[in-house]
């Protein structure tokens, strides 16, 4: 069946958020006494959830994990947020894919009230029938729950759905979930992260997953 919906990952996928996710974990690693690394190992952190990074890159128990995420959120919301910028090519290509018949939603592992306050601060609010993140308090952060939470809000089907996405995490949910992910290649995900996770088709720039998308 070809997909009539599109969801698309936020970070590293619709805008470039590496300055201020960097900066925020950064932040609350300082806070919680641990000098940060040089801020291309922090990129990591960019896509997947806090919990689970602060749990993996550092081997945090929950509490101090809760912590770092408080402490980012910290950082995050006083600005860190907006050290971001939209990617080239991301407008034009949300308009091509709205013009051609597709219905669009954000599907993020970022929490939903931050998700909104960035797609409205870059004016992307007008393409998206939906933007579905994470819950404040961690409770749907898996990228499967997100993408499942999207469908129900659109009230639509895996069948008729399509994922964009930088990162395994995104691939993977996908998956879980039944839906195809095109590889965003312009992000933080490498050509590998996103093969050995079985992406469905991968692309280079946003025009390239328009073509790819307009041709399923």
């Amino acid at each position: 069946m070809k997909p009539r919906y599109i969801f698309f990952d936020l970070d590293g996928t619709l805008t470039d958020s590496g300055p201020g996710i960097v900066h925020s974990v950064a932040y609350a690693l300082r806070k919680l006494g641990v000098e940060p690394p040089e801020p291309e190992k922090l990129r990591a952190f960019i896509g997947p959830p806090l919990l689970w990074s602060f749990a993996h890159f550092y081997g945090f128990d929950e509490e101090k994990c809760r912590e770092g995420v408080r402490l980012y959120r910290e950082y995050f919301t006083a600005g860190g947020m907006f050290e971001n910028s939209v990617y080239p090519g991301i407008p034009e290509a949300l308009e091509r894919l709205r013009a051609a018949g597709f219905h669009l939603a954000v599907a993020t592992s970022k929490p939903e009230l931050f998700s909104k306050q960035i797609i409205s601060h870059f004016g992307l609010d007008g393409f998206f029938e939906a933007v579905c993140g994470a819950a404040m308090d961690e409770t749907r952060t898996e990228k499967a729950d997100v993408i499942r939470y999207a469908l129900e809000t659109l009230g639509v089907t895996a069948g008729e759905s399509l994922m964009v996405g930088d990162r395994e995490h995104d691939v993977l949910g996908a998956k879980t979930v039944g839906l195809p992910c095109v590889g965003a290649l312009w992000g933080y995900g490498s050509r590998e992260e996103l093969t050995n996770a079985g992406a469905s088709a991968l692309a280079e720039t946003p025009e390239e997953m328009t073509e790819l998308i307009l041709r399923m």
